[in-house]
């Protein structure tokens, strides 16, 4: 297989995936490096496809199917656990996290964390980089878009956010 035809057929496979795909999962699937795969989806990127790439891997965004709301939110880095699983618990998608950066701006970090399985693996793999989150560049205030079902599931988001002292009053 020509690494052309490998492109098209991994741009393909994104566009049919309903989730994140590894470049490790590519790069098994098409016998190659994981560098390849991550140099495939840059050349991608720059011909122009919105690709996007995630904890659990790339992705091209669709649709949405619910509602797309913004919330902002304030905590410690011990209370991470607790934000994320009061969002997705009611069924709503974490699309990403967003600080603003004195220096730099807005920063975004996509996420696409729909269940407690996801978030756990996304603070696992936190813990094992020892890597930091975003919020603490601006002292744990950070925004996330979030996708939800309803705007039902989104009163109760905002409802235990609250509860948990996270949600910064509007």
């Amino acid at each position: 297989m020509t690494a052309s035809t490998r492109r098209q057929n991994l741009l393909e496979d994104l566009k049919h995936a309903d989730q994140p795909i590894s470049a490790s999962a590519f790069a098994q699937k098409y016998s190659v490096s994981r560098q390849i795969i991550v140099g495939d989806v840059a050349l991608l990127r720059a011909s122009g496809q919105n690709i996007i790439s995630t904890p659990r891997g790339y992705i091209i965004p669709g649709q949405a199917i619910g509602k797309i709301c913004t919330i902002a939110c304030r905590h410690t880095a011990d209370q991470m656990r607790d934000e994320l699983y009061a969002i997705v618990d009611q069924g709503c998608l974490i699309r990403d996290v967003i600080v603003e950066h004195p220096l730099y701006g807005q920063l975004t970090g996509n996420l696409a964390l729909a269940s407690r399985f996801d978030v756990d693996r996304y603070l696992e793999r936190s813990r094992e980089s020892a890597a930091q989150p975003l919020s603490l560049l601006t002292e744990g205030i950070h925004l996330h878009t979030i996708e939800c079902p309803s705007g039902e599931a989104f009163r109760k988001v905002k409802e235990r956010l609250k509860d948990l002292h996270i949600l910064l009053p509007s």
